[in-house]
C-alpha cells in the first residue's frame, strides 16, 4: 500500500514557527509530508531548513522548478495550506500564482485534490471586503477552509495566536472536522 502524501504549505505568519511538530503529528497519522513554504516564510525558518527537510526526507521548497526540472516530490494526495496570510488567501482566491505554494494549490482545484486551508489573520484585516470574498470563492471551488467556529477565529492585531493545528490536520486526515466532538468524522 502506498503511503499518502500530504504538502504542507505555509505562509509567514507566527504558527509557521511549530512547523516542527506539525510534521511529527503528521507523520503519526501515516502521511509523507512535503513541506512548501512562502518565500518570507523560508526566509524566517532559514536556519531550520536542513533540519525540517531531514525531517521530511524531501527538500523544502519556496520556489518553482526550472522548466525541465524533474519534479522532486511525489504527488499530493492531499494539501494543508496553514497558516495562510491574508495576503495569501486573496492570491489564491484571484488567481496570482506569483509564490510556488499558491501555484501549486491554484492547480490543485483543476486536478481535485482535496485542499484544506485554515487563515491567521488578525480582525483588522478580515474587515477588508476581499478576505470575505476570497473565503466564498475558495469554498465556491471546492477547497475546506477553516474559518469562524472549527476552525481559525481572528484575533486582535499584536495579540497572541491560539492556532488550532489539531482541527486542520483532522480536517485533512478525514475530509471533515466536528469541532463539536473534537474528532475526525470517518
Amino acid at each position: 500500500m502506498r503511503t499518502r502524501t500530504l504538502y504542507l504549505f505555509s505562509s509567514a505568519a507566527l504558527p509557521v514557527f511549530d512547523i516542527a511538530h506539525v510534521i511529527e503529528d503528521a507523520q503519526a497519522d501515516g502521511w509523507d509530508v512535503c513541506l512548501g513554504l512562502t518565500p518570507t516564510a523560508a526566509r524566517w525558518l532559514g536556519d531550520s531548513l536542513d533540519g525540517l527537510a531531514a525531517l521530511t526526507g524531501h527538500p523544502v521548497r519556496w520556489d518553482y522548478k526550472l522548466p525541465g526540472q524533474p519534479d522532486v516530490w511525489p504527488p499530493a494526495d492531499a494539501v494543508l495550506l496553514a497558516p495562510a496570510t491574508f495576503n495569501t488567501i486573496n492570491q489564491w482566491a484571484l488567481g496570482i500564482t506569483e509564490k510556488f505554494i499558491v501555484g501549486v494549490v491554484a492547480e490543485g482545484i483543476g486536478k481535485r485534490i482535496p485542499l484544506v486551508t485554515m487563515p491567521c489573520v488578525n480582525s483588522a484585516y478580515v474587515q477588508h471586503p476581499a478576505f470575505e470574498r476570497s473565503v466564498e470563492t475558495l469554498r465556491g471551488a471546492g477547497v475546506t477552509v477553516l474559518y469562524g467556529e472549527g476552525g481559525f477565529v481572528p484575533h486582535q492585531p499584536g495579540a497572541p495566536v491560539a492556532y488550532p493545528w489539531g482541527a486542520a490536520l483532522a480536517a485533512v486526515g478525514a475530509g471533515s472536522y466536528d469541532p463539536a466532538r473534537g474528532d475526525r468524522n470517518e
